[in-house]
Order: structure tokens, then C-alpha cells, then sequence
């Protein structure tokens, strides 16, 4: 037996495999180093042995430990291998970026970065990325290059070791295994990638720089501020001029350019909207770079843990629920299945109902239109109102709780409703008197931060307060890092119990099931975003949404429709013209 953090197991595996993983494919598995802690037992495997394997040579039971860094790697190799999931996975990456969340790091997070944090030396970085890029040419490899590979496994292995010793003090073990089952969750969920539309998604990439250029022509025949495809901020003055809008600026006078600019000013000026989505277009979106299998489904890194909050942070460029909502209308179910876009109602609201005990705002979030009810709440509107008949109350009211949660001023939630400054303030005032007691826990959450240098949440994932802190970061930590753990949570709920789950989208999932299962899976899925709530909230439910799209229909979210309709008739144009 070997104890550690308090616990004993029969046998600790540090783990590391070598594979290659083209763009949009499943990984292909190279080689294997593993040691057992205790012994010192060590299994060295090349691929032809290891696909040959029923199961790991190593143990894989509930008295036993997997010891990985950034373990969705290693058990995207043993799904690849076909080889059960190890019970017990601890991923030294997680507890890494717990241990520092929030600080600098010289370094890095990386495992090298690791070792340097703690004064640990390791493989020099140049021959890492030697290694690596030898595992990822692909075979044949001659005994030599074998040998070097598995050489550079075990020196991955002996660095873990290592790094284990210097992290024991400061792990906290049940919390650190179910931050290992969700690396397993999510080593599934990139198995398992979003199923696209390829044919559709192959013509917008042969044909996407003049799809750009028409775009162009015809989205800016509303405004005229672009020249070729530069974006003529001086039009843009004018334009703004003569349609009356408010822009800020910045202290050079200058226009504020950036996408939340553009962002909060559609949100008050619809008009703005085509003009925010032309923007994105050309300057983030690069269609070549979404990776799409041979088996016609995005896959790419969740890149887990990643945030200070402890959200998923994969590439915008890669994943398909990154560049623009309009590219989603190309997920596409594959023939006799579903897909369905499952999310919390107000999720980030019902969070600070709960975790603040405030009365209020938990029967604002029970009344199922807190947006609505918090006008009631405060005066501003009839017990009868609803949105319907009060709609621009409501969604004024809607605004000052999203300012709220993004930490916004009383400029920013102006420019957000179309209304003065004096407004904004007056709805804030209304927020502060109505949820006092929420207010008075958030004052609280900032205070504890300061005075003991971080905050965590109900299972453990740590800020910590670096110099010169932003306040208004701490003050969202508690909303948007639960609701990290509740996604978390649900994943490994609906992952376990063998749902199919694409993609964890902030505070939704989209999943797949055969038609006939469809409706089946969505219950399940939304039973388990409840217990994941009531476990985070400490019995306070959340509800949630879902969009269900059965084969041959394919996503559509109405935020990017318009974009998408104009996306296509351009498509349509080129294509009739060659």
C-alpha cells in the first residue's frame, strides 16, 4: 500500500503516452511509458504490443491511482485502445493550475512549468518539441527514433514523479479526483466531436475569400465604411452621426473599436449588428483551420481548466461554437440521429440567488422571468405585468442583471439600454435596494478575497489574489466558477451514464442520441443539469432549455440566422457563376 494525501492505495500509476492526433481525427497511440510509485514497476510498450492489449498493463481499479498531467490526453488513448477508464485519475495539470490559478507564471503551465514553479528541473523544451514532432510525423520509426520516443516517455514519467512529491502537501484528494473524472468526461466528449454538414462546410471553405469580398459589398451598402476590405473608422464617425448612435471613446478621443464595443452597442442599436458580424468575419474567422474528421465531426482540445474560472477554453479557430453564431447552422446530426442544444435558464442568476440566501432573488429566479419579476420587485412595474405587456420594462430590467454579472458601470448598462447615464444609475440603485442581502454576500466574497489572498468554490477551485487585483473579477469569480463546477458536474453525470455529449458550450451542452432516444436523452440530460445544480446549490434547482434538431435539420441559433441566410445566397452566387 501506498499512502497519499491521506489516502491508501494499493498501487500509484504515473502514466504518459506518445501519439500523433491529425486535425479533427482520433488520436493515434505511439507508445506507452508506465511506473508504479510503490515498486518502481515499470511498463515500456510500443504501439504494435499495445494494440494487441485487452487492457492497460497496469491497474486500473478503485484501489488504484492514474497519475497523468493533463490526463484527457492519456485517456484519449486508452478510448482509442478500446481499454476500460482507470476509477481513480489524478491529473497534476488540474491541481497545478489550482494551486497558482491567478498568479504569474514565469513558466508557464506546462509540465516544465510545473517543475520550475517548485525548483524541479526537466527535459529541456527544445528536445521536448523534438520528441514531439517525431511522434507526430508518424511511422515508420526506426529502433533508434523507438527507442528516443519511449526514452522521452519515461523522462515525462520520472518528471511526474517528482512533481507529485512537491505537490503532496498541497493536494486535497477527493477534490482532486473529481477534477480527474471530469478530465475523463471530457477526454469522451472530444472522442465523440460535433458532426458537421461537411459538403456544406467544404464549399464555404473553397470559396471563403469571395465570399469575404461580396460580403463586403453587400453588408456595407448599408453603412459605406469600408475601402477594399479596410475598415474606415472616420465613415464609421459619420455614419454614426447621421443615425444619431453614441459611441465611446477612448481618452485619445478616438472611437473604441474593440468587439465588446461593438458588442454592447448592437445590443441598444440593432442596426449595428450586420456591421459587428462583418467585423468578426474578416478579421477572426478562419474557416481552413476548423479541424473536421474523416468521419465528418469537429474535433478539437476543450483545453479544460484553463480559465480562472475553471471553464473550458478551446481555440476560437477550432471549435466550431468559437467564431460567430451563424457557422453553427452547419452541425448537422448524421442520418437516424438528433442533436440537442441543452442549457440553464439564468443560470448565472440563479447562482447568486443561492449562494447569497437572498430571498428576493430566489423568488425572482422560482417566478421562472426573473427579468420580469424583478421589475415587480422593485416597483417598477404591476404584479399582473408580464413580458408581453411590459416589454420594454422587462427588458431594460433584463440588462441591469446582465450588467450585474459582467460587473458593468452605470456608462456601460446606458449604452446597453439606449438610455442616460441618470437612468442606468437609477436601475442599479433599484438592484442594490431590491437584492440587499445579494449585496451584501458579494461585498462579503470581494472582503474574504482581499483579507485572505483567494476565494474558492463549493468544490474547491481556487483564485488566488495576485498584486494589483481587479475586483470585479473576484466579485464574478463565485457565479461564473460554480457554474463551472455545475457543467462539470453534469458532464460527468451524462458521460458515466452513457449519453453522448458533443461539446460543453459555457452553461449548455449539445448531445446526440438515435432518434428513437432522442427525447429520452434530453430528459436525462436535463434531470442530471438539475442534480448538478442542487449539488452545487446546496438543494436549489435550476431549470433548463432545450433545442432538439432531428436529422435532416440541422442547428440553428437565431442569434446568426441572418447572417447565415446571407452567408448562403452569397455561396449560391459564386456557385452559379463558375
Amino acid at each position: 500500500m501506498t499512502r497519499l494525501a491521506g489516502r491508501d492505495f494499493r498501487e500509484i500509476w504515473l502514466v504518459d503516452f506518445e501519439f500523433s492526433a491529425p486535425p479533427g481525427e482520433t488520436p493515434k497511440v505511439v507508445c506507452l511509458v508506465a511506473r508504479e510509485l510503490g515498486s518502481g514497476r515499470r511498463e515500456w510498450v510500443w504501439c504494435d504490443e499495445l494494440h494487441q492489449m485487452q487492457c492497460a498493463p497496469y491497474a486500473t481499479d478503485a484501489d488504484s491511482l492514474f497519475v497523468a498531467y493533463y490526463a484527457s490526453a492519456e485517456i484519449g488513448c486508452h478510448l482509442e485502445l478500446g481499454w476500460a477508464l482507470p476509477e481513480n485519475v489524478m491529473d497534476l495539470f488540474t491541481e497545478f493550475r489550482n494551486h497558482t490559478n491567478g498568479l504569474p507564471l514565469p513558466c508557464g503551465p506546462s509540465l516544465l512549468g510545473a517543475l520550475t514553479w517548485f525548483g524541479l528541473s526537466g527535459i529541456e523544451a527544445s528536445e521536448k518539441t523534438s520528441m514531439r514532432d517525431l511522434a507526430l510525423r508518424g511511422g515508420p520509426w526506426s529502433e533508434d527514433e523507438r527507442r528516443s520516443l519511449l526514452e522521452y516517455c519515461e523522462s515525462d514519467v520520472s518528471s511526474l514523479a517528482r512533481l507529485l512529491e512537491a505537490m503532496t502537501p498541497h493536494l486535497d484528494l477527493p477534490r482532486a479526483l473529481l477534477r480527474g473524472r471530469y478530465m475523463k468526461a471530457a477526454a469522451r466528449i472530444e472522442r465523440n466531436g460535433i458532426p458537421v454538414d461537411h459538403q456544406q462546410l467544404t464549399s464555404l471553405q473553397e470559396h471563403w475569400p469571395e465570399i469575404q469580398h461580396r460580403l463586403i459589398d453587400k453588408v456595407d451598402a448599408s453603412y459605406g465604411v469600408y475601402e477594399g476590405r479596410t475598415f474606415k473608422a472616420a465613415r464609421f464617425s459619420e455614419w454614426l452621426s447621421r443615425n444619431r448612435i453614441p459611441w465611446p471613446r477612448l481618452e485619445s478621443g478616438a472611437l473604441e473599436l474593440s468587439d465588446d464595443a461593438f458588442r454592447e452597442a448592437s445590443r441598444a442599436h440593432p442596426q449595428i449588428a450586420a456591421l459587428k458580424e462583418l467585423r468578426g468575419i474578416l478579421s477572426r474567422m478562419r474557416l481552413l483551420e476548423l479541424p473536421v474528421g474523416s468521419d465528418k465531426r469537429n474535433r478539437c482540445l476543450l483545453s479544460a481548466f484553463r480559465s480562472k474560472t475553471g471553464r473550458n477554453q478551446p481555440s476560437n479557430s477550432r471549435f466550431i461554437f468559437g467564431p460567430a453564431k451563424w457557422l453553427r447552422h452547419v452541425i448537422r446530426p448524421e442520418p437516424g440521429f438528433g442533436i440537442a442544444y441543452v442549457d440553464w435558464s439564468q443560470q448565472e442568476f440563479g447562482i447568486a440567488a443561492a449562494l447569497s440566501g437572498d430571498p428576493m432573488m430566489q423568488a425572482a429566479y422560482s417566478s421562472g422571468d426573473p427579468y420580469m419579476e424583478f421589475a415587480k420587485q422593485a416597483g417598477a412595474a404591476p404584479p399582473d405585468a408580464s413580458k408581453h405587456s411590459h416589454g420594454n420594462i422587462r427588458e431594460q430590467f433584463k440588462q441591469c442583471i446582465l450588467a450585474v454579472q459582467y460587473g458593468m458601470g452605470p456608462e456601460s448598462l446606458a449604452g446597453r439600454i439606449g438610455q442616460p447615464v441618470a437612468a442606468a444609475r437609477e436601475l442599479l440603485r433599484l438592484h442594490h435596494e431590491t437584492y440587499r442581502v445579494f449585496w451584501q454576500w458579494s461585498d462579503a466574497s470581494v472582503d474574504i478575497a482581499m483579507l485572505y489572498g483567494r476565494l474558492r468554490t463549493v468544490f474547491g477551485w481556487t483564485i488566488h489574489v495576485a498584486p494589483s487585483p481587479n475586483p470585479r473579477s473576484l466579485r464574478n469569480f463565485p457565479m461564473q466558477a460554480n457554474g463551472a463546477e455545475m457543467l462539470r458536474l453534469a458532464c460527468i453525470l451524462l458521460t458515466e451514464s452513457g449519453i453522448r455529449v458533443c461539446a460543453p458550450v459555457h452553461d449548455a451542452l449539445l448531445i446526440e442520441a438515435p432518434l428513437k432516444e432522442l427525447d429520452e436523452a434530453v430528459a436525462t440530460t436535463q434531470s442530471a443539469l438539475a442534480e448538478a445544480s442542487m449539488v452545487v446549490l446546496g438543494g436549489f434547482p435550476l431549470r433548463s432549455d432545450a433545442e432538439i434538431f432531428r436529422y435532416p435539420e440541422t442547428y440553428s441559433d437565431s442569434r446568426g440566422a441572418s447572417m447565415w441566410r446571407l452567408v448562403q445566397d452569397v455561396l449560391a452566387e459564386v456557385c452559379r457563376e463558375q
